[in-house]
């Protein structure tokens, strides 16, 4: 801090611990995370160190050298190529990648605030499609910056966030196979409660009505982005004498478990079943055939998410939304349709 910065902290927690009715000491305590502080003062003192506009500023002692990242899952290739690119970039700045696991899809746990708190580390990347107003508030009076890779497409306005184009993406898709001559065409996107799984299936939908075709109700699912699940609605969906002749899948690992399906059910891919995936994750390029899907820049929006952390003093950071664009891959898992 400069000297008139450091004055006015100053004020300002003095400020807020008279109003709050506390000690300077309790204040401190709320604002390095400890848990020896009631839940309603600490509630209180964050309003009011919210309300005051107080922000800690260039302290490089109280700082840990690293960055968070934090998911609901780490078990997935996905997962992978975030963690990438947030390493490149902590590298880049000498800073380690701290990883935790932690709530749902949706939010982090509340376990995990108290110890991010005491960590206080540079900033905190989360991969979540949205953040309570607790944690969020809990996190600004603590100056702790953070950004949401968020796969959803719909952050909270006052998130600094990182996505991809997943509308272009599932109609790039689904184009490609009605290009290719494919009128039934299946979709197995992701989780019905996540928005770049609609997202997608809206491009879904779009490219078949530029194709002229009817969208079929029984050809559309919703997945959970994992292998097994991509397989057991393939298995579904190729059961019985009207089956598609290709299928789009949310993500490569349902692509996976598509092909699989396709291989216990005896159907040749790409001749009589064409599949297309999306993120291209590197086994993408590996499966048997090579699959043809859609490049999510997954590596990239982890690298803008960390770069956007560490310059959180610009001015456009506060409520910046980077949507990085997708492109379809082509390769061996699709073809047009056998004549019948």
């Amino acid at each position: 801090m400069h000297h008139e910065d450091e004055a006015s902290g100053r004020v300002t927690l003095a400020t807020v611990a008279k109003e709050a009715g506390v000690s300077m000491p309790t204040v401190s305590k709320v604002l390095n995370g400890r848990s020896d502080v009631s839940r309603a003062t600490r509630a209180k003192v964050e309003q009011l160190l919210e309300d005051h506009g107080y922000r800690r500023r260039g302290q490089p002692t109280s700082r840990s050298p690293l960055i968070e990242l934090v998911f609901h899952e780490l078990d997935s290739i996905w997962s992978m190529e975030l963690i990438r690119g947030v390493e490149n970039v902590a590298r880049e700045n000498r800073a380690t990648v701290a990883l935790t696991e932690s709530g749902t899809r949706h939010t982090p746990a509340p376990e995990w605030l108290p110890g991010v708190l005491r960590r206080r580390p540079l900033g905190v990347v989360l991969v979540f499609s949205a953040l309570p107003e607790d944690v969020k508030r809990r996190l600004r009076a603590a100056a702790i910056p953070f950004v949401v890779i968020d796969p959803a497409g719909d952050p909270d306005p006052d998130v600094p966030s990182v996505g991809s184009a997943n509308w272009a993406g599932g109609l790039a898709a689904t184009r490609h196979l009605t290009d290719l001559g494919h009128e039934r065409v299946a979709i197995i996107t992701g989780p019905e409660d996540m928005l770049c799984s609609l997202a997608r299936l809206d491009g879904y939908r779009s490219a078949m009505a530029m194709a002229g075709l009817e969208t079929d109700p029984s050809l559309m699912r919703f997945g959970d982005f994992h292998v097994q699940g991509g397989f057991e609605h393939a298995m579904d969906l190729l059961e019985g004498p009207d089956r598609p002749t290709a299928i789009f899948a949310g993500s490569d690992l349902q692509a996976l478990g598509v092909l699989e399906a396709a291989r216990v059910k005896g159907l040749r891919v790409p001749e009589d079943l064409s599949v297309v995936g999306y993120d291209d994750v590197p086994p993408a390029q590996w499966s048997s055939p090579p699959l043809t899907t859609v490049h999510q820049p997954l590596q990239r929006m982890a690298e803008e998410a960390a770069r956007m952390l560490l310059r959180p003093d610009d001015p456009g950071t506060a409520t910046q939304r980077i949507e990085l664009a997708t492109h379809l891959v082509v390769r061996q898992s699709t073809a047009p349709p056998r004549e019948t």
